[in-house]
C-alpha cells in the first residue's frame, strides 16, 4: 500500500505530527522500532511547561565552569567520548550562548511555547485523555536567596508573555505540600498555568490510539534505509518496505541517522536523563510536581509512583548506564521525602535529541522535495509535541503557518 505521508518517529513529536495530518484527510503511516511512548516520552519530568520560555544557554561563567568541570553535580554530568564526538556540536552551543544570542533565540522559542498548552488541549479532548492531565502547576525550589530573587524578577517579566505563578515563602510551601522536608530551602515559585502528566507515555498512547481511531497505521518496525522512489519514498525496514508520496523524519536523538545517508548532518547530539520510581505512602504523598531549581532534579507524582528525574548526562546514545548521578540526586531528594522502596529493579535512562542553538529543526529538507523534519526539541519535545505536529500539518498542506518557521529552518545551520 502507499501512503501520502510516512511519519518516522513515535515519541509525543512523531505521534503529533502524524495524529494533525491524520485528522486533515492524509493516509498516514507513523514508523518506529518502538511503539509509540516507549522511549524518551516515556522518562521525561511529566510537565507540560508553558512557564518555559526560557532556553538553557551554555555555561559561560568562569565561576559556572568551575563548578561543572570535576564532573559530580546532580544536574549536569558529562563524558570524554561524548565530548570528543560532538565537539564540534559543543562549540557551536557555546557560540550561540553569549547573552545576545540567547536574547534573539528565545524570542523565537517563545513563539512556539506560548501555544503548548493550547495545542495539548486539542488533542487530550479528542483523544479523552483529561484524566491524565492536572492544570494547578508545579513547585520551583530555591536554596539560595540569590538565585530564588533572580527567579522572582524573571517571573514578573514572564507575565507579560501569559505565564501565571506565586511566589512561595516556607510556610506557603509547606502548607501546599505538607509531607515534604523544605529544611534548606528558602522559598519557591509556583507556575499556575504548567500543566502536570500523571503517566506520559499513557498519554503519547492516548494520542496514538485516537490517531488509529481516524484511520492512521501504526507499524513496529526498524527503518534500515530510505530510498528516493520517483516523485515520493521507499522505506526499507526490518520486516516490510513501504512506499509515500510524502515523508515526515520526527526520530528524536536517532533523527541523524536516518537523514545521513541522504547527504544531511546536522548538529544534533544527545543528552541522557535517568528516573526512578518509588511506591507511594501517606508520609510522601505530594499533590506537586517540584523541581530543585539550585541541585537540578524533578520529584513527581506519577501512576507508577514517585518519579526521581536527573538533570542531564553527556554522553552517547550506546554508553551503558551510569547511576552515579542518580544516586546523587536520591541522597539528596531522600533528605526531602521519604523514599523507601523502589518499583523497577533498575531505573530507566533515555537521550533527548539537542540542537546547538536550543531551538528545534522544524521545516523542509533543502536537498530533496517532499521530505520535512520535526526534532531537536531538547527537555521539550514533549511540551511542544502537539505544536510541532500542527506546524508540519500547515507546511505539508500548504496552509498559514501559525508561526514564523524560518528560524527552526534545518538550513540555519548551513550558512
Amino acid at each position: 500500500m502507499r501512503y501520502e505521508v510516512i511519519v518516522i518517529g513515535a515519541g509525543m513529536v512523531g505521534t503529533s505530527v502524524a495524529w494533525h495530518l491524520q485528522k486533515n484527510n492524509s493516509q498516514v503511516l507513523m514508523l518506529d522500532k518502538k511503539l509509540p511512548g516507549s522511549e524518551t516520552s516515556y522518562g521525561n519530568a511529566g510537565l507540560i511547561q508553558r512557564e518555559a520560555i526560557h532556553t538553557h544557554p551554555f555555561p559561560r561563567q568562569l565561576t559556572e565552569m568551575i563548578r561543572v568541570l570535576p564532573n559530580q553535580g546532580t544536574d549536569i554530568r558529562y563524558r570524554i567520548p561524548a565530548i570528543l564526538r560532538y565537539h564540534q556540536a559543543l562549540l557551536q552551543y557555546w557560540k550561540y550562548s553569549v547573552p545576545a544570542t540567547v536574547k534573539q533565540i528565545e524570542s523565537e522559542w517563545q513563539t512556539l511555547i506560548e501555544h503548548c498548552t493550547s495545542e495539548h488541549q486539542t488533542m487530550i479532548e479528542a483523544s479523552g485523555a483529561d484524566e491524565l492531565i492536572t492544570r494547578d502547576g508545579w513547585l520551583q525550589l530555591h536554596r539560595s536567596e540569590e538565585t530564588f530573587k533572580e527567579a522572582q524578577v524573571a517571573a514578573i517579566d514572564a507575565r507579560n508573555q501569559g505565564v501565571e505563578h506565586n511566589v512561595l515563602n516556607l510556610e506557603a510551601l509547606k502548607a501546599m505540600e505538607p509531607s515534604a522536608n523544605f529544611e534548606g530551602f528558602v522559598g519557591a515559585i509556583h507556575w499556575k498555568n504548567s500543566w502536570q502528566v500523571s503517566n506520559p507515555s499513557s498519554l503519547v498512547k492516548a494520542y496514538a490510539k485516537n490517531f488509529q481511531e481516524m484511520g492512521g497505521t501504526i507499524k513496529e518496525s526498524d527503518v534500515k534505509e530510505i530510498v528516493k522512489d520517483g516523485e515520493g519514498w521507499k522505506i526499507i525496514t526490518d520486516n516490510d518496505t513501504y512506499y509515500s508520496d510524502k515523508l515526515v523524519i520526527a526520530a528524536g536523538p536517532w533523527s541523524n541517522d536516518l537523514i545521513r545517508p541522504l547527504g544531511y548532518n546536522l548538529p544534533l547530539f544527545p543528552m541522557r536523563g535517568y528516573h526512578q520510581h518509588f511506591k507511594v505512602t501517606e508520609k510522601n504523598t505530594i499533590n506537586h510536581s517540584m523541581f530543585d531549581m539550585d541541585k537540578g532534579f524533578v520529584m513527581g507524582p506519577m501512576q507508577q509512583g514517585i518519579r526521581i528525574t536527573t538533570g542531564a548526562e553527556m554522553t552517547t546514545m550506546d554508553a551503558p548506564k551510569n547511576f552515579g548521578q542518580l544516586k546523587t540526586v536520591l541522597k539528596l531528594a531522600r533528605k526531602i521525602l521519604p523514599l523507601e522502596d523502589a518499583v523497577e529493579s533498575e531505573a530507566w535512562a533515555g537521550s533527548r535529541p539537542c540542537m546547538p542553538d536550543m531551538k528545534p529543526v522544524i521545516g523542509p529538507a533543502d536537498k530533496h522535495e517532499k521530505l520535512w523534519f520535526a526534532f531537536g526539541h531538547s527537555h521539550q519535545g514533549f511540551t511542544l509535541g502537539p505544536m510541532t505536529g500542527r506546524l508540519v500539518e500547515e507546511m505539508i498542506h500548504e496552509k498559514p503557518s501559525l508561526v514564523n518557521l524560518a528560524p527552526f529552518s534545518a538550513q540555519r545551520f548551513s550558512k
